[in-house]
């Protein structure tokens, strides 16, 4: 089974904000937000597995800051560690001012995907080539997220 580099999964999405996204207080809704999460993610998983992937858990997401309508969101995700037929994802969520050009870091989140065979069965992922020191601490961290999981499942 041959092996791939973090950086050959990586994703990143950018959309526009826009009224239609606003919650009650006129920011853009935290659903909308973590559905664009998944989504990318999602993507950084497939790309990693080579076949389709479903979402198994949200471990942790976190909003820091407000994005705002018009703004510009920006989601990077990368895979963080590679299970048997499990993947875990790190999203970072940043969002621009256009118009000033000001970069905020909005949300963070971890999202563990299962990649699936034609029949839907969970099946074996391709292990993970780290390659820099980032990818060394990202992915030790997965382990120990992954680990609490799998103690908390009991």
């Amino acid at each position: 089974m041959e092996a791939k580099k973090v950086s050959e999964s990586g994703m990143i999405t950018v959309q526009q904000m826009t009224q239609q996204d606003a919650n009650m207080a006129g920011n853009v809704h935290g659903g909308t937000i973590m559905k664009l999460i998944d989504n990318t993610a999602g993507i950084a998983a497939i790309r990693h597995a080579g076949r389709g992937c479903v979402t198994a858990s949200i471990d942790k997401i976190v909003f820091y800051k407000p994005v705002y309508v018009f703004d510009l969101l920006r989601i990077k995700a990368s895979v963080n560690f590679v299970g048997r037929t499990s993947i875990e994802v790190g999203a970072r969520v940043e969002a621009e001012d256009y118009m000033t050009g000001e970069v905020r870091h909005t949300a963070s989140a971890y999202i563990t995907f299962v990649a699936l065979d034609r029949e839907g069965k969970p099946t074996l992922v391709l292990p993970l080539i780290l390659e820099t020191e980032e990818d060394k601490r990202r992915n030790k961290e997965a382990v120990m997220r992954r680990e609490k999981r799998l103690k908390d499942r009991i």
